[in-house]
């Protein structure tokens, strides 16, 4: 299957936001070493693809509270069919199949991203002067020089951390190796902090999941990925790593508004046996017991609990020492009857 379209939609988004930079008059020579244009070009092109994606994403936040809501049944089936894993597997995918919920939806935009990386690895790794074929991919001949020789901070965004000096002549802009691989390696390093934080902060909020296959994925998304790009980020251009950290730090701030806007529900992460307060407790004597009605899936009140019944004070009701008793009987007659 030829992957040409994916390469000529992300070259003609990638061009359309160099065009306009370099429109309002955002410079294309080198400023501080950085050609800023396509440096812009590349944040924009993130900025595009997520907010084309950002229904899919609020389908994978309310596809995992969906899961969530599910955990108490999943629970009762693995304890129901310990030791029979394949009566579980199956008893577990009817359970998603009645009650709607995909397991893989939590995944999906990764994947739908995952064509758009590669399509950006392919168009950046043709930038050479050496390249013969400078139109394709509906590129004009001077775009495709102009990109040739963008840098960021003297480091070419063609060139990559293993970029030899023979490589690095090639693409003139004039750095050292030396330069090269500081500049590709800090980025390297902030690609890997900020994968891993984009996958702590969704875990954290939503919590760990109870199916152990689920449980699998969170933790390869939160420590395999991020270890693999330590060797596969050498190989990566600069021009990647810089869509790669831009599409983290655009995910952080947009998980974090959707995780406000649909929070996750109470209790969601407490342990068993654990005494979780509700949101704005502070678990000291004398604080306001009553406390606003907790919101449950995507900001519905749930019910309140019933008032419980007043504790009487019996020692108030006793009578006081010396207080002559009252009869309960012959409640009319007067207590002291006149003689006479």
């Amino acid at each position: 299957m030829s992957l040409d379209w994916i390469y000529y939609a992300i070259s003609w988004i990638l061009l359309q936001w160099h065009a306009l930079w370099d429109s309002i008059g955002v410079p294309v020579d080198r400023v501080l070493g950085t050609n800023w244009a396509w440096i812009l070009a590349i944040v924009f092109l993130v900025v595009t693809l997520r907010v084309i994606l950002f229904p899919v994403f609020v389908k994978q936040i309310k596809s995992q509270r969906a899961m969530q809501a599910l955990q108490p049944k999943v629970k009762e089936l693995q304890e129901k069919h310990k030791g029979d894993r394949e009566t579980l597997q199956k008893e577990m995918m009817e359970l998603y199949r009645t009650e709607k919920a995909n397991p893989l939806m939590g995944c999906l935009p990764m994947f739908l991203q995952i064509p758009v990386f590669l399509g950006l690895f392919h168009v950046l790794r043709r930038l050479s002067p050496d390249n013969n074929l400078k139109t394709l991919y509906g590129w004009s001949a001077e775009q495709f020089d102009s990109a040739t020789h963008a840098s960021l901070f003297t480091a070419p965004i063609a060139g990559h951390f293993s970029s030899s000096a023979a490589e690095l002549a090639r693409l003139g802009t004039g750095s050292s190796t030396v330069t090269v691989k500081i500049i590709a390696g800090v980025l390297v390093l902030i690609m890997m902090a900020t994968t891993y934080l984009t996958s702590r902060q969704m875990i954290l909020k939503t919590g760990w999941a109870e199916d152990p296959q689920q449980k699998m994925i969170q933790r390869l998304m939160l420590y395999g990925i991020p270890a693999s790009l330590l060797i596969s980020g050498a190989l990566f251009p600069i021009g990647v790593v810089i869509y790669w950290v831009t599409n983290n730090l655009f995910s952080l701030a947009q998980q974090q508004w959707v995780l406000r806007k649909f929070p996750p529900p109470p209790m969601a992460n407490a342990k068993p046996g654990s005494s979780a307060r509700p949101a704005g407790s502070s678990g000291k004597s004398g604080s306001n017991p009553v406390q606003p009605a907790p919101r449950g899936l995507f900001g519905r009140k749930q019910a309140q609990p019933e008032p419980q019944t007043p504790v009487v004070d019996t020692k108030a009701l006793a009578p006081k020492p010396g207080a002559k008793p009252a009869n309960p009987k012959k409640g009319s007659r007067p207590a002291n009857k006149p003689k006479g």
